[in-house]
């Protein structure tokens, strides 16, 4: 039963939803999970976006920082590193990357100037509007198109993707280590959302996946934004996924279906697990529908 409700509200809600992770998360005996990357590079999952961690002498450097509701358990999680977080970097506004910002503002917080704006002035996705965060949520320096921190011995190079995921997405650069942090722009084994609302689009998030997998070779890690540690077949994995699925909603409109019908029609079985996140397959095939001729 709790299953079939989880279901209800993915479909309902299909960004800012009760899963069952968040629900877990909520309680007080969560905890975020560690797993070691490369070299002092780590990430922190369990509920919202990945939070990728680097470790340096002086203090750590951060992408993302989960649901403002997670923000004490991150905060203990951070802790037993030993330093505190000297930046934050945002890959895109969404609550479940940017919603511990405020508990991390005494770091230096960077981001596309999008973010900002839309962190700023608050913003909405389907189903749920987002107040403006406080001063202290809000990024100290923005970027058009990129830039760079050397901290601890790494090169960091936050790159803009225009009008994919949203309309602020970065993905991160790890040089010498050879790691990217995509956001948003990478659900490991899963269907993403894309949020028009906030400037997204299928086609730029589709350009932007063969863009990104242009830039890596066989032995980049990559920490997705969403799913586990991964690698560069499992990135070329999921841009099959899209442009298959993109391919056989096209195929439903060419045959005359409505999206009702082609969502009570389905996707290939290839395709029955990806559906298991954030976005089951009546949802993607909404989004694929609406975002393609």
């Amino acid at each position: 039963m709790l299953t079939m409700i989880i279901r209800i509200f993915v479909l309902v809600l299909p960004f800012f939803v009760i899963t069952q992770t968040q629900v877990q998360a909520q309680d007080s005996d969560f905890q975020y999970q560690k797993t070691e990357v490369k070299g002092a590079i780590s990430v922190l999952h369990g509920a919202g976006g990945n939070i990728g961690v680097l470790q340096g002498d002086d203090g750590l450097l951060v992408i993302d920082d989960g649901f403002v509701f997670n923000s004490g358990q991150l905060e203990s999680a951070l802790a037993a590193y030993g330093d505190a977080p000297r930046y934050v970097l945002n890959t895109h506004w969404h609550g479940d990357h940017t919603g511990g910002n405020a508990a991390l503002g005494e770091a230096t917080i960077v981001a596309h100037e999008n973010v900002r704006i839309r962190l700023a002035a608050g913003s909405t996705v389907p189903g749920r509007e987002a107040e403006p965060a406080p001063q202290a949520a809000l990024p100290d320096f923005t970027y058009k198109e990129g830039m760079s921190i050397h901290f601890a011995g790494q090169e960091i190079s936050a790159v803009h993707f225009p009008v994919g995921h949203t309309d602020g997405d970065s993905v991160i650069f790890f040089e010498p280590a050879h790691v990217v942090h995509t956001g948003d722009l990478f659900f490991s084994g899963a269907f993403p959302f894309i949020d028009p609302d906030s400037g997204g689009s299928v086609a730029g998030y589709t350009a932007n996946v063969a863009a990104i997998i242009a830039l890596l070779d066989n032995d980049t890690v990559i920490i997705p934004g969403h799913g586990p540690v991964s690698t560069l077949d499992d990135l070329k994995g999921f841009q099959n996924m899209i442009l298959e699925t993109t391919a056989a909603v096209r195929a439903f409109k060419a045959d005359g279906k409505s999206l009702e019908e082609a969502q009570a029609q389905g996707l290939s079985e290839e395709w029955v697990g990806w559906g298991d996140g954030f976005i089951n397959h009546p949802r993607w095939i909404s989004i694929l529908w609406s975002g393609t001729d």
